[in-house]
């Protein structure tokens, strides 16, 4: 059980784009209850946990599976080599603790204001050898919440292209290991409003270690 089962509550019902009254009304509740416990003025219990992702799955169903799909599909992408790490935060967390934690300086002007529910490390080079354009654009709009980190980058070209096509987009892109931005890139980043940061930590090792503390922090 987390420390924070609230937090854990919201993220996740935020991750299913899903309303305090949309889950109330699959729960047979009041939005006020589940507000209550988002809140932390109420402990869940099992129980109430299992109705809650029951309510989740059941709009998800509604809507198509649409959510379900894509993190589905994401766990099949983490074991064909090109995913060097993929976490979820316990609560969500602002893109300015993302820049803190790799090393990041903004390259386009676009703030986000949501939080950040979680990670995923990308090798690129490895994306492009073994993933197909679909599965690539997957990756990419894994989740809404989500950052995507592409490490081994060269000009940065590539990433913002797939960010281009994607229909579904990450919370905000980092791009590690260009030594030269290509200007297409940051052209790219700047129409398509998506916080794009280059990291400048030391190498891969530092990228993951740093963004893992991250998902342990207390906040």
């Amino acid at each position: 059980m987390s420390e924070h089962p609230g937090s854990v509550l919201r993220k996740w019902r935020e991750i299913f784009a899903a309303s305090q009254l949309d889950v109330a009304r699959h729960m047979g509740v009041t939005p006020s209850v589940i507000s209550d416990y988002e809140k932390g003025r109420r402990t869940p219990g099992s129980l109430f946990i299992r109705r809650f992702v029951e309510a989740l799955l059941d709009i998800d169903s509604e809507r198509g599976w649409s959510v379900v799909s894509r993190l589905a599909k994401m766990l099949q992408l983490n074991y064909l080599g090109a995913v060097i790490d993929m976490r979820e935060f316990e609560t969500g967390v602002t893109l300015e603790e993302i820049i803190t934690r790799v090393k990041g300086i903004p390259i386009n002007s676009y703030l986000l204001d949501e939080r950040i529910y979680g990670y995923t490390i990308v090798d690129s080079l490895k994306a492009i050898m073994s993933l197909t354009g679909s599965e690539f654009l997957h990756l990419l709009g894994s989740t809404t919440q989500r950052v995507v980190v592409f490490t081994r980058v060269t000009t940065g070209r590539s990433p913002m292209i797939a960010l281009r096509v994607s229909t579904i987009k990450p919370a905000a892109i980092v791009l590690h290991g260009p030594r030269k931005l290509d200007y297409l890139a940051v052209w790219m980043a700047e129409s398509e409003r998506i916080p794009v940061i280059l990291s400048m930590a030391r190498n891969i090792e530092e990228l993951v270690k740093n963004l893992r503390q991250l998902v342990f922090s207390p906040r």
